[in-house]
């Protein structure tokens, strides 16, 4: 089990972060972007059918050029492991010991994957899953074949995940029903501190007495509109802060021709799109200075976008807009807080059930249905992640042909 971080001596100087070797060829960077979905994909051939690792240009079997990534199981024989306690890398060096093994996929290929703690001696059967490193690169991690107790409390797995355990998270909206939500799943999930924001302070909202009465959550002012409060917020806590959960947005309906005057509008692109740039120059600069803190440091930056980010959905036109702004600014703070191994977990779901897609017909993400995906994501250490049916359905068809998608949503 994962002892508790110890509290960093303040008088200490700070670590300056340190990241695992990212040099990738173009054609790895397919496994990358399965894990970023939580995926575990592999090269396969489309002419003979054989499965390969490391990927590469051409067929290791036939030479053959038409290569396509396909899912796989991950099962497979542990053939031999060993445990390194010297390395000339500086990220490896400041963690070691570190267990690495020799893994023999059913599927076809070996491979050298980063042990969990629960794997027994070999011979063993385990799973391999991918996963993304500090640098934002993927890696193979060999799991046991079942899953035990506090699985996640590994030391080596932790460093490639965001787990919201004995962590401090800022959940930057805490009026809404999804925001409650989160803060009950982060509390479950057991977060040491939740920050929980909200914004007009001189009214009580529904739910701020449930709030108050669990363990973890302090209750703050903040409104991201607003650039001096937080700036004060992040002058108290800044420095705190291990995960940070934007949730704050301002949603209406209806888009160009339906609405008059741009006051609606620019309501959306300041809380949606400003309010994440304000958080991210105030709160960012603190959190990439503690990306090597270790079992303490700072972990993650989540922002709660949308689907309609992807291909805007007229009926809600001036909000995709501004979700869509959002999505370019979260991919630049990704670019920026990447050096210091913070990772940035994008969420784009489906229409919530909430007041202002009622006119929508199901399915819609619940409130606890969202949170579970973001504290999942944290958990599983991964980039992108789209909960509910509808945002998978726009996914696919926004991948497959996205000018056909912006038609039939026009229509």
């Amino acid at each position: 089990m994962l002892d508790k971080p110890k509290r960093k001596n303040p008088v200490l100087r700070t670590r300056l972060p340190t990241l695992p070797p990212a040099a990738r060829s173009r054609a790895a960077l397919g496994l990358t972007a399965a894990a970023a979905l939580g995926r575990f994909e592999l090269q396969q051939c489309r002419d003979c059918g054989t499965v390969q690792y490391p990927p590469r240009e051409a067929c290791q079997q036939c030479l053959s050029i038409h290569l396509q990534w396909h899912p796989q199981s991950g099962d497979g024989e542990l053939l031999s492991s060993t445990l390194l306690h010297h390395s000339n890398d500086l990220f490896f060096r400041e963690r070691l010991p570190w267990r690495l093994g020799l893994v023999q996929l059913d599927c076809g290929p070996t491979v050298v994957a980063h042990l969990h703690g629960g794997v027994p001696p070999a011979p063993a059967r385990v799973r391999v899953a991918a996963r993304l490193d500090r640098a934002g690169q993927a890696v193979l991690v060999a799991l046991p074949e079942k899953e035990t107790s506090n699985m996640a409390d590994d030391r080596q797995l932790r460093e490639f995940t965001c787990d919201p355990k004995f962590r401090k998270v800022l959940v930057t909206d805490g009026k809404t029903a999804a925001g409650q939500a989160i803060v009950k799943a982060l509390a479950q999930a057991g977060a040491e501190i939740i920050w929980v924001g909200y914004a007009e302070p001189w009214k009580k909202f529904s739910g701020f007495d449930a709030l108050s009465k669990v363990s973890q959550v302090s209750l703050l002012p903040l409104d991201v509109t607003d650039s001096k409060n937080v700036r004060e917020l992040a002058a108290e806590i800044g420095g705190k802060v291990d995960i940070l959960i934007n949730n704050a947005e301002h949603h209406r309906a209806f888009g160009i021709g339906n609405r008059p005057g741009v006051e609606t509008a620019r309501a959306e692109m300041d809380v949606n799109y400003f309010g994440l740039l304000r958080l991210a120059q105030e709160f960012g600069p603190a959190m990439r200075a503690r990306g090597a803190d270790g079992l303490a440091s700072a972990a993650a930056w989540v922002n709660v976008l949308s689907i309609y980010a992807l291909a805007n959905f007229p009926p809600h036109g001036t909000f995709s807009a501004s979700m869509a702004a959002a999505h370019s600014l979260a991919q630049c703070l990704r670019a920026e807080m990447r050096p210091a191994g913070v990772r940035v977990v994008n969420v784009f779901p489906g229409p919530l059930d909430d007041e202002w897609n009622q006119l929508l017909p199901p399915p819609k993400v619940a409130a606890a249905g969202l949170a579970g995906a973001i504290v999942g994501a944290l958990r599983d250490g991964v980039e992108d992640v789209y909960p509910g049916d509808v945002a998978q359905e726009w996914l696919a068809r926004w991948r497959d042909n996205p000018k056909a998608l912006e038609r039939e949503l026009s229509s």
